[in-house]
Parts: structure tokens; sequence; C-alpha cells
């Protein structure tokens, strides 16, 4: 365990748990287990009861009880008459839904007129709808006749669920719809598990965020993809930062956010090139590496690491399609980790199509799923997101590959 393992572990407050040593090889990383690290390199974060509207897109950290009767009363389900007895009825009084109630019990013989939503009086034995009554008139509506079948249009208290029922799981999305049924049994807060924050810096001298790149610069392709990604995977992302070559920028950019992120994810800077300084600063702040290098193609050059107070970093090389793929490996990972989910596995199906195997490195193939199985798109050299734009999914090729089912990565949709 190292120091900052020892520091970590007095503190209640971390999100992190660092895998043994004996997980971190000298080299590239196999693929897989550069996936398992990150996810054990987290703790689940604690719930927190937020209000509804802060709620959204988080996940339930217990199962959502009814907190009152669904119907709290037993109301009409149409507008029209709530009856006792046998027709005819003699219409005695109206009821409003949320405005009026009729007090006492309605004697066999009689109706009121109300509306839907509104509670039933006491002895009514159903609702005739305004479209099935035959009504005779004086100054106002007097008698109405017509069938209605005992007990027809009439919700019942309870009868959707009663107080104190679980309607859905613990670890359940919280969705809009989530959202309504939560306000309609009684919530004003949930307990959820809050989504994880991530940092995004974007690196390099050469990097432009908008308009057309001028002559030896080029357009950040990595920022606008990269929050619509976290967002997918469960995670919040900060607005991108985008930075300059250097170690002063970086390592100034690394404290503030490391600090306050529990994932920053860096763009540009993980390869070995003499403008890449994510490695020097990372040693300079106390780092502790996990991953140098994952034997993946493409992405190979991705890094993660823990720093001293905490956090993850989380280094993607600058190219887009290999950033995607390092984010697919480490990433997205980390963020199911602290959110408490299990290791995300895809389906497994068959390669319609050419997908060569490399000898010693995983390849990340983009494709599209058919019936004939996964149909690789082309298009998905390190630098374009042509082909994963194309595709639905990339297929993960093991090395020295010959044959057989492969595993999908869904993509975001």
């Amino acid at each position: 365990m190292t120091v900052a393992d020892r520091v970590l572990s007095r503190k209640t407050s971390t999100v992190l748990a660092g895998p043994p040593r004996r997980d971190r090889p000298g080299g590239a990383v196999p693929w897989d287990t550069a996936r398992r690290i990150a996810a054990q390199a987290v703790r689940q974060l604690p719930p927190s009861d937020l209000p509804l509207e802060q709620s959204a897109g988080c996940r339930l950290a217990e199962p959502l009880r009814a907190l009152v009767d669904l119907p709290r009363d037993d109301v009409a389900a149409m507008d029209g008459y709530a009856v006792a007895g046998p027709a005819p009825w003699r219409v005695i009084g109206r009821v409003l839904a949320g405005r009026s109630r009729h007090e006492g019990v309605l004697s066999p013989g009689t109706a009121v007129e109300i509306a839907t939503g509104a509670p039933v009086p006491a002895g009514a034995e159903s609702v005739l709808p305004y479209e099935a009554a035959r009504v005779r008139y004086g100054p106002v509506v007097t008698e109405v006749s017509g069938a209605s079948p005992r007990g027809k249009h009439i919700r019942r208290r309870g009868e959707e669920c009663v107080e104190g029922t679980a309607v859905l799981a613990a670890g359940t999305p919280v969705t809009p719809l989530v959202l309504g049924l939560a306000a309609g049994l009684g919530h004003d807060t949930l307990r959820v598990r809050p989504r994880p924050l991530v940092s995004v810096l974007v690196t390099g001298d050469e990097v432009t965020s908008s308009g057309l790149p001028a002559e030896g610069m080029v357009r950040d392709a990595v920022g606008p993809f990269l929050p619509g990604l976290i967002g997918w995977a469960g995670g919040r992302a900060g607005e991108p930062l985008w930075l300059p070559d250097g170690e002063a920028a970086l390592t100034a950019a690394l404290s503030a956010h490391g600090g306050s992120a529990h994932v920053t994810a860096v763009c540009g800077a993980s390869s070995k090139g003499r403008a890449d300084h994510l490695r020097p600063v990372l040693e300079r702040l106390g780092a502790d590496v996990l991953v140098d290098g994952v034997a993946v193609r493409p992405g190979h050059p991705q890094l993660l690491a823990r720093l001293p107070g905490g956090g993850l970093v989380v280094g993607l090389p600058g190219n887009p399609y290999a950033a995607l793929s390092a984010a697919l490996t480490l990433l997205v990972p980390a963020i199911r980790g602290l959110l408490g989910l299990p290791e995300a596995r895809g389906e497994r199906t068959a390669l319609a199509g050419e997908a060569p195997s490399h000898p010693s490195d995983t390849r990340l193939v983009a494709v599209r799923r058919s019936a004939r199985g996964a149909v690789p798109v082309g298009h998905d050299r390190p630098g374009s997101l042509w082909g994963a734009a194309l595709a639905d999914a990339l297929a993960v090729v093991p090395p020295r590959w010959e044959g057989g089912q492969v595993e999908l990565l869904t993509l975001p949709g």
C-alpha cells in the first residue's frame, strides 16, 4: 500500500480504493485488465437526499415507496354522475375535483354530478358517464337514468398501491417519468446515488475550440463528445477547459479540479512526446499511477492515476477515436464504479465482415448490428470519428483472434 493509500484509507469520505500492486504490470496492461482496474479503483459514492428537480439522471439509492395510498380516496374515473341504487336518480348536488365534497351518504335513487378525480360520496355504487346518461331537464338537471353497472368508473382508494408499497427498486435510473411517479406518491425529495463529477481538460497549443482551424491547427473533436459520453455513463461533466501545452498550466488545472471532481479527464497529453506533460505533472503532484498504457488499438497511450487528495485522473489520447477507445476502457468503468454499478458487459455476436486481429493488442472495431451479425463500417482510423458516428457499437477483437463471437460495446445513442 502506498503512502497515498494509507492516507486515503483513514478518510471516510474518500471514494477511492486502490487495486493491489499485482494488477499493475510495468508495460501496457491488457485491455480487459485495464477495465477491471478502473472499475475497482473507486468506491461507491454515498447516497444523498436531493429535491426532485435535482434528482433527474441519478439512480435510486433505495426502493421508491408510496407515501400515500394511490389513489388517496375513492375517486371518479369519468365525468358524469355518482349514483346510488337503481335508476332513475334524482340529482341532489355537484362535486368537483379538489373543490368540494358531498357530505353524508347517498341514498338509493339519488345522484351527484361529479368530475373526474373528485372523491365519490359514501354510498355511491358507480359513476354514470355523461355520454351514457339520459337526462331530464328542469331549470337544472333534475333526473338522470341509464345503464351503470355496480362499481363501474370508480377508482377505489389504494387500488394502484397502498402506502408503503415499493414500486421501483434501488438502482433504477431517475427518468422524467420516475420523477412524476415519485411526486404522485408524495415525495418532495429522493434518496439517490449522486452523479459523479468529471472535469474535462483539453490540452494542446494546436487545438482550437471553434471556427475553421488555421494552418497547423486542429479543431477539437474530443471536448464536444466527452460530456455527452460522461452523461450517458451516469456522470456529470463540468465545462471543458482548454489548456495550452506546458507543465505549468496542466499542474494548476489538475491542482484545482482534482480536488473537487471525482474524476478528471485530461485529453491530449497521455502519450510520451515532447508536448505530453501529464506523466511528469502527475509525478510532481505525488499521484499513484495505476495504468500506464493499455494493449488496445486505437488508444494505446492511455493512463489512469490517483491524486493524493483522492480524485482519479484519466489520461486520454488526443486523436478522437483513440480518445473514445480510452474513455470506454478507463473512464466509463470508473464512473460506473462510483455509482455502484457492475462492470458493463456487452452482448456477444459474430462479425459479419473483415476485422483483422493484432498479434498482441485488442482491437476496437466500429460496427453496426444486423441480422447477420456485427458489420464493420470502416473509417475507424485513430484521428477520425467518422466510423464511430456510423456505428452503434465497438466490437472487441481479441489478440490473435481467429473467428468466433466477439463482445460488443454499445455506443451512446
